[in-house]
Parts: C-alpha cells; structure tokens; sequence
C-alpha cells in the first residue's frame, strides 16, 4: 500500500523563514515529494528555489509544466503561476486570481486533494488573511491529512487561524516539531480514499486556464447578490462545510473574509474616485466664476456658491476615507489587499 507521499505546504507573510526552518531538519531521504505555495509577486524574479535548496538536504526547483513528481524533492509554485498536481505531473495554471493571489494556495490544495487526497498531507503555515482554508478541508475530505500551525506562535497568525474557523485540523503543531511531525506522517500508509466535492474536478480545470461558464457555476453553487471586486460580474456562493466561498463565472474566487476586504478596497477606490470627480468639477467651476465676474456678478455670487456645495460634498467623502482607514489601521479589519499576502 502506499505512504502518504505528498506533502503539500501553504504560506504567505513570515513564510521564508518558516519555510527555510521546516526544510532544513526534513532528512536526506525523505519518502514523499514536497509541493509549496507561497505568495510571490509576479513582476519581480524570485530565489526561493535556491534558498531551500541551500536551507537543507532537499533540492527544491520552481514547478514547470509535465514535471514529474519524484520523492524527496521541493517543487515551489512559479510567481504568476497555480501550482497544479496531476497524478505523477504538474500544471502551471494560468486560470484567474483567487484570494487576490496567482499563485494561490487553494488551488493548489484543491488538485491534490482531486489526484491524491488520501495520499495528501495538506500544511498551512504563517500568513495574512485567509488564503488555504478552503483547500484545506478538501484535502481533509479527500482522506488526507489537515496540519495547522499553531497560531500562537505564527509570525503571522491570520491564516493558521482561518484555517481553524473552518475545520478541526489532524494536527496543530509547533514550528519547530512540524519536521518530526512529516517523518512521522509520511511513513504512514495512506489513507481511505473518498469522494471529492461536487464541481472540485471543474475548480481544478478552471485554475488550471480552462473555461468557466454561468450554466457550470448553476451546478456547483447558488448566485449571490454579491459582485466580483475584479471583473464586477455575478458571483455564486459556495459551500463547504463551515467555509462560504465566492466565486464569478469569469474564475475569480474569495473567501468570505477576503471578499469582505475586497469590497472594502472597492468602496475606498470608488469614493477616491468620486472626491477627484468632485475636484475636477469644482477647478471648473472657480474658472467659469472667474469669467463671470468680470461682467456678471450675480452670475458669479452662483458659481461661489455651487463651489461651495460641492466641496462640502467632496469633504463629506474625504471623511467617510478616513473612517475606513482608522477602522482598518485599529484592526477591525485585517489589512488591505496586495496581491502578495
């Protein structure tokens, strides 16, 4: 029977150095390959293949499209690109941000949990907001194993703890006995194997580049009254188990808590909008009431006072700006998106 021979490992923000600390006590001969996810920015080259290359005795490469996967070796998600795991081979998936990230962990999480869920041992390290829950709990599902770092000890709890708002992980576990903990786990035989989710298979393809329709979104979820903070298009709601998700018939997908964050952002770029709008509309008005004055000057009176108007509307929206980002500078909120989390 097989072990549990893929371990596949989900970080964001602190995770270099989470990464760096777990690679390099794995042994030599470590009986199962390593797939990470980490949010890397796509418009800038990335090391990490060489930093956990030089971190421990494992050699870790940036995935490539038909890679084959192979034991005791770190396969890392290329910045731009989904990691995708299909049975013996890798993706690149090109599909749409989800969380705000490509590339993003649930996908990755999400295919493993499609190809091999009951040989998966799925790991969520540090990290902001809550990107790796919902592939999580697939992978939970799917048969394997769910491990959370304990956010106590997180350098960044956000997303160990979302990961705990929606499932009951397998394990939580320190930093420093996550190691010991893999040796232990992937020397184990696999698990039973169970069925997948409804619309995992269409998820996976769909990371992966491929097409996304209203009439396959009917199937997998219900339509909210919600839009997509990237493409304004419908978004359906999807369920699984404690975690609500969103997603747009064009791909792009949110946990609850993201898409909250994503509205928020929204809002703040609309009313920004609507203050330059107002500025624009009131630097033509001070014109036009220059011209007048020189031959009109009830005309001109006019245009003072619809300046005036205008600028306590524009005031009334500057401040609504700086409410939003004293509740977002207090916490109430957990951080604006970047897209690198």
């Amino acid at each position: 029977m097989a072990n549990r021979n893929i371990v596949a490992i989900g970080t964001s923000a602190g995770g270099v150095e989470a990464l760096r600390s777990v690679v390099g006590a794995l042994p030599a001969r470590f009986p199962a390959a390593i797939l990470i996810t980490i949010h890397l920015p796509s418009h800038s080259r990335s090391s990490m293949d060489e930093l956990l290359t030089r971190a421990g005795p494992l050699k870790a490469s940036f995935a490539a499209e038909g890679m084959i996967v192979k034991n005791g070796h770190i396969y890392v998600a290329r910045p731009g690109y989904h990691l995708i795991i299909e049975g013996e081979r890798l993706a690149l998936g090109t599909g749409p941000r989800e969380n705000k990230t490509r590339p993003s962990i649930d996908p990755m999480f999400r295919s493993a949990a499609l190809c091999c869920g009951n040989r998966t041992i799925g790991v969520v390290l540090t990290g902001t907001l809550g990107d790796g829950a919902a592939g999580l709990w697939a992978i939970k599902e799917a048969g394997g194993i769910a491990v959370v770092q304990d956010p106590q000890e997180a350098a960044f709890p956000e997303m160990p703890l979302a990961a705990l708002s929606h499932l009951d992980p397998d394990h939580l576990t320190k930093l420093p006995d996550l190691p010991r903990l893999l040796e232990t786990l992937v020397n184990q035989p696999a698990g039973e194997p169970r069925p997948v989710a409804p619309g995992m298979k269409y998820e996976v393809e769909v990371a992966k580049g491929g097409p996304s329709t209203m009439q396959q979104m009917d199937r997998i979820g219900k339509r909210s009254v919600l839009t997509c903070p990237d493409c304004a298009g419908i978004m359906w709601e999807l369920d699984n188990g404690k975690l609500t998700r969103f997603r747009c018939h064009q791909g792009h997908a949110y946990s609850a808590e993201v898409m909250g964050i994503a509205m928020e952002d929204a809002l703040r770029h609309a009313l920004g909008s609507g203050v330059r709008a107002l500025e624009e509309r009131i630097a033509l008005i001070k014109k036009l009431r220059g011209q007048a004055e020189e031959h009109d000057g009830r005309l001109a009176a006019t245009w003072d006072d619809k300046a005036r108007e205008l600028e306590a509307e524009a005031n009334t929206i500057r401040n609504s700006l700086r409410r939003i980002d004293a509740i977002t500078e207090r916490g109430d909120v957990p951080g604006q998106l970047t897209g690198t989390g």
